[in-house]
């Protein structure tokens, strides 16, 4: 039994790493800019289809004919390869063999300038509009971004492989000291959860230790008096909402392996990120983050055959019969500000 409960509990610890991920890029922007963005879960889908477009610029292939080889039929038999293969050699095949983590490289940069460019276009028209409307407005890009790729790629799924070295499990029964193969786990699920507690360390590292960061601190704390002292504020908001953005997308990057991208990826984590944040507080990042990992557990645990045997149905709808007990009894959320969500 003691198996099953810690297998349950390493599974909530990886969905609550994306849920963690892509709720401390809502809470960046909803805690620097004021700016509900219910286009956050596009740029997740985005990240994962730069990895996508990397892969297949990867793999265009390049055909030779090799006299040497016949078919069948005594033709000269046909060659195929990826091109960068061909010009790279080994270092070539590496690449493709390693092109989901690989992607990071590009996804970056341009995860940064849509960011950028979503918030100088658009998001700065709306910060001092209603709620109502900023929600109206990136929904709409939202769709318009899911229907981008949509036409691009179409509507099916595209299966991202892992690097063949991290297709296998760890016995972590076996590193606990236990007998070998009693727990083991996906190696490429540890590698997400260790990936999203770097980058989550980073951003709060870089919040914290940085005159930069000190100063988006300031300003989300106080922002007309950070701007008397002389400092442009905007600006540093601007690189936030990029940075959210670049969160964002390296997340839905390490992803693909786990769930192959489609054009409503994004959606399909929005809603739950937003209960997310809401349930750890809104503009909290140390609650947007302890939350997605709590949900994510809640709803593991909820998921196991026994618990659905008494309560069918109950992993489809624990993640919002939790918000609704915390809202109801903390309407600010668990870590969230006095005076944010409360009457």
């Amino acid at each position: 039994m003691f198996e099953v409960i810690f297998l349950q509990f390493l599974n909530g610890l990886d969905k609550g790493a994306a849920y963690a991920l892509i709720a401390l890029g809502l809470t960046l922007v909803f805690g620097t800019l004021g700016v509900v963005n219910f286009a956050h879960g596009a740029l997740f889908m985005l990240g994962a289809f730069c990895a996508v477009m990397f892969r297949q610029f990867l793999t265009l292939e390049t055909v030779t004919i090799d006299p040497t080889q016949l078919s069948p039929w005594g033709a000269p038999l046909e060659i195929r390869e990826p091109l960068v293969q061909a010009w790279f050699g080994d270092f070539g095949a590496i690449l493709v063999n390693y092109s989901v983590p690989a992607s990071i490289l590009i996804t970056i940069p341009i995860m940064l300038l849509i960011g950028i460019a979503l918030e100088r276009g658009i998001i700065k028209h709306f910060y001092k509009r209603p709620h109502a409307e900023q929600i109206l407005v990136t929904f709409g890009l939202a769709i318009v971004a899911q229907e981008v790729i949509k036409s691009i790629f179409g509507p099916n799924p595209i299966p991202q492989p892992m690097p063949t070295d991290l297709r296998g499990a760890a016995d972590i029964g076996a590193w606990l000291g236990m007998q070998a193969n009693v727990i083991t786990y996906p190696l490429w699920r540890m590698i997400y959860f260790l990936f999203s507690a770097v980058v989550i360390g980073g951003v709060f590292a870089f919040l914290q230790f940085t005159t930069f960061g000190m100063v988006v601190r300031a300003g989300m704390a106080d922002r007309e008096t950070v701007g008397l002292l002389g400092i442009n504020i905007d600006r540093r908001f601007t690189i936030m909402f990029g940075l959210a953005s670049v969160v964002a997308g390296m997340a839905g990057v390490m992803y693909t392996p786990l769930l192959p991208p489609n054009y409503h990826l994004g959606m399909d984590f929005l809603v739950l990120s937003f209960v997310v944040v809401v349930v750890g507080g809104m503009g909290s990042l140390p609650g947007a983050v302890a939350a997605g990992f709590l949900l994510g557990i809640l709803q593991s645990f909820a998921s196991m055959t026994q618990i659905k045997a008494f309560f069918p149905g109950i992993d489809q709808i624990i993640i919002y019969l939790v918000a609704v007990i915390i809202l109801l009894v903390r309407p600010r959320g668990l870590l969230g500000r006095r005076g944010v969500m409360e009457s």
